[in-house]
């Protein structure tokens, strides 16, 4: 006859089994209509929904595709590049960048407002310009890059996914949407109309009359 568990290793056993069923359980990533994300322990009724990859404490983190190895520098200390078209130095620390598997932003600079905003954020207008997190980087020496990306804890050989695909670039300044023609034509004529609504009407000058023989008005 098998011997009876005492309850010390039973209270034991119990709560190892708790703890497998509690990492064993799958945590859905759910997307409502509104774009909202949203993570459950339930099945969403889409049944096309895929298993979230979280760590059970939340949702995912930026940068959470990247290997730790990756994910770590590229959190404390992201790297931004600012360029230009027609800048070879640029495409120079590009290629840079790239070639070490190093994740990026990179901001274009080609209007006057792209200008204003490179100068207020390096105090110069000249390209390529980087930051690695609050260093900044003027022009490009591959020599110095290579020290500061090692310094911040970036691999020296490429870590990235087979499936990492780079943001494409951005400019620097957001551009602003175009007022619609027909908008902009109605908004001064209406103004206009508005205008002549409040304003009072011209004094009509009837002339001299037999009780007011000089025509004055008061």
């Amino acid at each position: 006859m098998p011997k009876p568990l005492s309850a010390p290793l039973l209270a034991s056993l119990l709560m190892a089994l708790a703890c497998a069923s509690a990492q064993a359980q799958t945590v859905y990533r759910i997307v409502g209509p509104d774009g909202k994300v949203t993570f459950s322990d339930r099945p969403p009724a889409d049944a096309a929904a895929q298993p979230a990859r979280t760590s059970g404490t939340g949702p995912t983190a930026p940068n959470a595709e990247l290997p730790l190895a990756l994910r770590q520098p590229a959190t404390r200390f992201p790297v931004t590049l600012y360029t230009s078209s027609d800048c070879a130095p640029c495409a120079s620390a590009r290629n840079m960048l790239v070639a070490r598997g190093i994740p990026f932003t990179e901001r274009t600079v080609s209007t006057n407002e792209d200008i204003d905003a490179l100068q207020r954020l390096s105090g110069s207008a000249s390209l390529p310009f980087g930051t690695i997190g609050s260093q900044q980087l003027a022009g490009f020496s591959d020599t110095e890059w290579t020290q500061y990306l090692d310094a911040a804890g970036y691999p020296k050989q490429s870590q990235l996914p087979p499936n990492y695909r780079r943001p494409a670039a951005t400019p620097l300044v957001a551009v602003k949407a175009a007022e619609p023609a027909s908008a902009a034509a109605s908004a001064p004529s209406s103004a206009r109309a508005q205008a002549q609504r409040q304003r009072p009407p011209a004094p009509v000058n009837e002339g001299p009359t037999p009780s007011n023989p000089a025509g004055i008005r008061f």
